[in-house]
């Protein structure tokens, strides 16, 4: 066995079209569009504007078996003061060897960078997937969350890993009306003149800033996050106003000024399912028939400003995002990811009816 760090766009796409081979027997994977893989490895992606990543491939007769990313993001060691790197997009078939030669050659990577510790997986943060999937295979994954096999969690403890977080999916389905109490407390927040609107996908990046100013004084203190700049909202807007739903998208104001976001985004797995990672005629046709046929939604995300939660704002916007969910037929709603630590939010959704259906698992080792 040997592992051989990507340097060409050859090895590049050998690195992308692995999973393909490693699940291609798997009916519940989730193959994303090749071309948009290259994109979020170029330097296109505004992450690598403060961070810096290296590729891995593992190969035994020199058939590809697996892969790894070593990532250092200075932004991170900045905002939480800690020199942990990170290794993510890890895929491998079910051998010690092959996982222990990869995590430890990203281990070693990192170490050459000055890292304390190895985390993960992230791909490549906190902000994109994170996580490898622990409880709850039998159910597809939902639009932009990790999906692996069940023997990941015995190679990272075989390599010595440990966990450092859960983060849980709860899943709802949508009944005739929202319990009684969260529409009395959206009462509440209206009397208090908070208001909610949906996003005007017409200045669709003017609208990101705010979910911007939101997202980063609500999710401050929330474990590893990092803030986004302005350059991540722009590129994070491209990619998802082509799929947003402007009443399933919304913002929670106070006079005008922005106190809360929410973004509920239909599962556009359900499509990619069929395109199998391909963009020509027939996967656009694929698009168009089978993007009629979402019923799932991910409640991707979700932020109020410090100074007023408690305030009922959160069931505002649950009341109105609810009447798009009705609205649009759709039959469930996955809420993730939550950190296993905030109970508040996980007593919110357990009260309007969810159930906690998957938990994913992010590891850590000291260098």
């Amino acid at each position: 066995m040997e592992i051989l760090e990507v340097k060409s766009a050859k090895d590049l796409d050998e690195f992308i079209d692995f999973p393909r081979s490693l699940y291609a027997r798997d009916p519940l994977y989730v193959s994303l569009l090749k071309r948009e893989m290259r994109q979020q490895f170029s330097k296109k992606n505004p992450f690598f504007a403060h961070a810096e990543a290296r590729y891995f491939l593992a190969k035994k007769a020199r058939r590809t078996v697996g892969r790894v990313t070593s990532v250092i993001n200075y932004r991170h060691m900045d905002f939480h003061r800690e020199r942990v790197g990170f290794f993510g997009f890890f895929e491998a078939i079910d051998d010690r060897e092959v996982a222990g030669a990869l995590l430890g050659t990203a281990r070693a990577a990192l170490k050459e960078g000055g890292m304390s510790a190895m985390r993960g997986p992230m791909n490549f943060s906190t902000n994109e997937e994170c996580g490898f999937l622990v409880e709850g295979f039998d159910q597809p994954p939902m639009l932009m969350t990790p999906y692996n096999p069940p023997y990941y969690a015995a190679l990272m403890e075989a390599y010595g890993m440990h966990k450092v977080k859960d983060l849980f999916a709860f899943i709802y389905r949508v009944k005739e009306a929202l319990p009684e109490k969260v529409l009395r407390v959206a009462v509440i927040a209206e009397k208090r003149g908070i208001t909610v609107r949906p996003v005007d996908k017409k200045q669709f990046e003017k609208e990101m800033q705010v979910f911007k100013e939101v997202y980063n004084s609500a999710w401050e203190k929330n474990w590893g996050f990092i803030p986004l700049t302005d350059r991540e909202i722009t590129y994070l807007g491209e990619r998802l106003k082509q799929i947003a739903v402007p009443e399933l998208t919304l913002i929670a104001e106070d006079d005008g000024v922005p106190v809360g976001f929410m973004g509920l985004l239909p599962d556009f797995n359900h499509v990619l399912r069929h395109m199998k990672g391909r963009l020509n005629p027939l996967t656009v046709l694929k698009t168009l028939y089978y993007s009629r046929q979402i019923s799932d939604l991910r409640l991707l995300l979700l932020g109020i400003k410090k100074e007023y939660r408690n305030r009922g704002v959160d069931a505002l916007l649950f009341r109105e995002g609810f009447k798009g969910v009705r609205g649009g037929g759709y039959s469930r709603v996955e809420f993730s990811w939550i950190l296993e630590d905030n109970i508040a939010v996980q007593r919110l959704v357990e009260m309007i009816g969810g159930r906690l259906y998957k938990r994913y698992r992010v590891y850590e080792k000291e260098i």
